[in-house]
């Protein structure tokens, strides 16, 4: 196997992956995100190869840098601002989280990491039986509602446009179960089953992905998640109807992430 030059300590390539801590060792985000920076630094040095940082936090709300104001919770509720790319999300109990730290060619092709990403997810959910896809202008894997015309009309009602879109004076975090994101299923939307959302900084990629694995989707109606009104969220086991763990999904994942983006052709971002 070729390596990475280092002085006289060659550091082996290929991906490298590190298991934070899931369950009673679930790590709260502050933690989480100084351990990022840390390997960032070591991975711009080429002191390490890249490195999938795997781990499930405890319950926390993030907000991007395009987060407005009407899409955090309304209670209060504390949120951290970070720096990657995206909105405001959720992480916590049966969510899988991973954050690639990898060292891509410059000038940087964002969109061509982020798609990578995502197909190592379609993959994931495809071998438990799950069909997702991606959504043209919103990232991230998504399992795709019904036809407009074939779905349940919000609140029993015929309308000729959905409020949370058309109308600016109605706000989805206050009309209760009907427009909540955690019941996009029963109404046959489409639903975000995993988020992406990172950062590059000297050529390195930070943060990445969450998968949710079997958490507690109304801990997303406090917010407009990822600023989408019009769809929902979703997990796997919500999907299959049946109970499933990180545990159940961790060596999956780790396969197709390995499988894509070692084997992935890194070019730099045609100019």
């Amino acid at each position: 196997m070729t390596a990475i030059s280092r002085g006289d300590t060659p550091v082996p390539e290929g991906l490298r992956f590190e298991q934070l801590g899931f369950g009673a060792d679930a790590v709260d985000y502050e933690t989480a995100w100084q351990e990022q920076r840390r390997v960032h630094a070591a991975r711009f040095a080429d002191e390490i190869p890249d490195t999938c940082l795997l781990l499930e936090h405890l319950p926390v709300y993030t907000a991007g840098r395009r987060t407005d104001d009407s899409e955090r919770p309304l209670d209060g509720t504390p949120v951290i601002d970070v720096d990657r790319g995206g909105k405001i999300t959720w992480h916590g109990p049966g969510q899988l989280v991973g954050y690639p730290i990898q060292k891509l060619p410059r000038p940087v092709d964002v969109v061509a990491h982020v798609r990578r990403l995502e197909e190592a997810i379609i993959r994931t959910c495809a071998e438990f039986g799950v069909e997702t896809t991606r959504v043209e202008g919103r990232s991230g894997v998504w399992v795709l509602g019904d036809p407009v015309a074939d779905r349940p009309h919000l609140g029993g009602l015929s309308l000729d446009f959905d409020p949370r879109t058309a109308d600016e004076e109605f706000d989805p975090r206050l009309n209760g179960p009907e427009y909540a994101p955690s019941n996009a299923g029963q109404r046959r939307e489409d639903r975000k089953l995993a988020a992406i959302g990172i950062r590059v900084a000297k050529g390195v990629t930070m943060h990445g992905f969450a998968i949710n694995v079997n958490p507690d989707n109304t801990s997303f109606d406090k917010i407009v998640p990822c600023g989408i009104r019009d769809a929902g969220v979703t997990s796997l086991a919500n999907e299959l109807g049946r109970e499933i763990t990180i545990a159940d999904v961790l060596p999956v994942v780790e396969k197709h992430l390995r499988d894509v983006l070692e084997n992935a052709v890194l070019l730099p971002r045609a100019v």
